[in-house]
């Protein structure tokens, strides 16, 4: 086994028990609040699919891409290759729709009484619920082509005609339509991060807004920022994040589909890109208290 091998194999180990550990400790955290009566709050309820997506991200991707890279090559049959490759897609879209919402929702709780986007308040607090299933649900669809063009590298199919992914392998196709592939499964990506560089520089807009109006305020008043002021801060470092990470991760995603015989470098590179964000957020958001 190469040096190269094990180095991968330990990057890849880390960001899935450091991501693992920090997604399920707050996952925990959001479980004990709720059956112990504590109110819930729209936002925390965003975070718990959250966490969930992110391990679905981390665990399904991380663990197989380990054991791969630590020299065990052929231990999936056809069926589990697809299931984990299908399941990681819809963990990472969902972890894409769970923070785009997270950002839009701030932005409209925390916009001004007289703007356009106030009666959108008491209607955003009463369908997050349900644009968190619609994505969950959108997801599941959009991402069943992998379960029809991945395959196990046991799999009887010509070689030939297969990208190596390292656990698994994918069927290769025509330029025209590996493209159409590419934009199918980049579109849903692209809108998320449009929304969240709207809900992010309408945030700071508020809020620099508010710290000017503040700043005709009696000295005597307490220089505390307000709850949302501090949770907006949060969000804010958590879509910069969020980003900056999945802008690069869409970029790998389309090269990944467009090259006939992608680079195990260029691999491994897009999947460690992919699993920044699910391994980083949980940390991001006890770094800043966002309770």
């Amino acid at each position: 086994m190469a040096a190269s091998d094990v180095a991968v194999g330990i990057i890849f180990l880390a960001q899935t028990v450091v991501g693992a550990l920090g997604n399920s400790s707050l996952l925990l955290h959001y479980l004990v609040l709720y059956f112990t009566g504590c109110r819930v709050r729209n936002t925390d309820w965003i975070l718990q699919h959250l966490f969930v997506a992110n391990l679905l991200t981390l665990l399904c991707r991380g663990v197989p891409q380990t054991v791969a890279a630590f020299g065990v090559k052929d231990f999936l049959i056809d069926f589990e290759c697809k299931m984990l490759f299908y399941l990681h897609r819809v963990g990472r879209g969902v972890s894409m729709g769970s923070t785009c919402l997270l950002g839009v929702f701030q932005a409209i709780k925390i916009s001004p009484g007289d703007s356009r986007w106030a009666e959108l308040k008491v209607k955003a607090s009463r369908y997050t619920g349900s644009f968190i299933y619609l994505s969950w649900i959108l997801y599941l669809l959009v991402n069943v082509v992998f379960l029809i063009y991945m395959t196990g590298r046991k799999s009887n199919k010509n070689i030939t005609i297969l990208k190596d992914f390292g656990y698994c392998s994918g069927v290769r196709h025509d330029t025209s339509t590996d493209s159409l592939f590419a934009a199918l499964l980049t579109f849903p990506d692209v809108v998320c991060v449009g929304l969240m560089l709207w809900a992010s520089s309408s945030m700071v807009l508020i809020l620099h807004r508010h710290k000017q109006r503040m700043q005709h305020v009696h000295k005597t008043s307490s220089p505390r920022s307000s709850p949302e002021s501090r949770a907006t801060k949060t969000i804010l470092l958590l879509v910069s994040t969020f980003v900056s990470f999945y802008t690069l991760s869409c970029i790998f995603q389309v090269c990944l589909a467009v090259l006939y015989n992608p680079h195990w470098l260029l691999v491994n590179t897009s999947l460690w890109v992919s699993g920044c964000f699910p391994a980083v957020s949980p940390f991001l958001l006890m770094s800043r208290d966002s309770s």
